[in-house]
């Protein structure tokens, strides 16, 4: 599932190709017709992100997205190909055009109802430089292992798996420890490092959590894939910092990895 910083990209990229015009919305799948219809040729004022939300805002009415597992947003500027008959939506302006397929929520709502699907969310760090208290209010409210709490979007949205596992290494914390007995210390270590995270995966369009020292090398241009992080999905290989041999667990029905030696329990 694409992770906090994909969705503010793909924010901010439709924002800049199709806000302050009309655009022409369609659904050749048949699926969101309706919706196509409520929007199809209205002007676009905004697109922006919350977490893994995407909002489109037409006056009243917002074109609410979520990717899910599966969903494409894919936009294209020239060559624009044909929507395939799996193309749930398409939006375009003439000279611009972004298919959606697979997604798990695609609908038109009210300002209000978009306002209660953020509200039910925790603090986004790409948007809430001021989301710490709340943050840390929901650790210190949770017993469950804190690699399962990273993953609730009530409690930070647009953290996924990669970048949970890679966040907790980061910050020396052993996945199964519970939320609740984190220090502050700890708990600031996870809110600062999830928004320097998510602010360069959204810079660099991928993420990469390595220092470049821990890996030998001069420029992120030079890593190539196990380069590029510390833990997620390297078990069974030495740690970049120590050497240790990375592990894998399921923790909140997902895989977890990190390093014995550098988050002991």
């Amino acid at each position: 599932m694409p992770e906090g910083h994909t969705i503010h990209r793909l924010a901010r990229r439709h924002h800049a190709l199709f806000a302050g015009a009309p655009v022409a919305a369609s659904s050749p799948q048949g699926r969101f017709a309706a919706g196509a219809a409520a929007i199809d040729g209205r002007v676009l004022e905004g697109a922006d992100a919350y977490g893994k939300h995407l909002f489109y805002r037409f006056g009243d009415d917002v074109l609410h997205v979520h990717l899910g597992l599966i969903g494409r947003f894919p936009s294209y500027i020239r060559d624009v190909p044909e929507p395939t008959p799996a193309t749930r939506l398409v939006i375009s302006n003439g000279s611009a055009a972004a298919h959606l397929s697979g997604p798990m929520t695609c609908r038109v709502i009210t300002t209000d109802e978009a306002a209660a699907v953020t509200a039910a969310l925790g603090p986004d760090p790409l948007r809430s430089r001021g989301g710490r208290r709340e943050f840390a209010a929901a650790l210190g409210r949770r017993r469950a292992p804190i690699a399962a709490v990273l993953l609730d979007q009530a409690v930070i949205a647009g953290i996924g798996n990669v970048y949970r596992s890679e966040i907790l290494f980061l910050c020396g914390i052993h996945p199964t420890t519970p939320a609740r007995n984190l220090s502050d210390d700890r708990g600031d270590c996870l809110w600062r490092t999830a928004g320097a995270q998510l602010r360069l995966g959204l810079r660099l369009g991928r993420i990469v959590t390595v220092r470049l020292g821990d890996v030998g090398a001069r420029r992120r241009g030079d890593l190539d894939e196990d380069e590029r992080r510390y833990v997620y999905h390297r078990d069974g290989l030495p740690c970049h910092r120590c050497g240790s041999i990375v592990r894998r667990g399921d923790i909140g029905a997902r895989s977890a990895w990190w390093c014995p030696g550098c988050q002991p329990e």
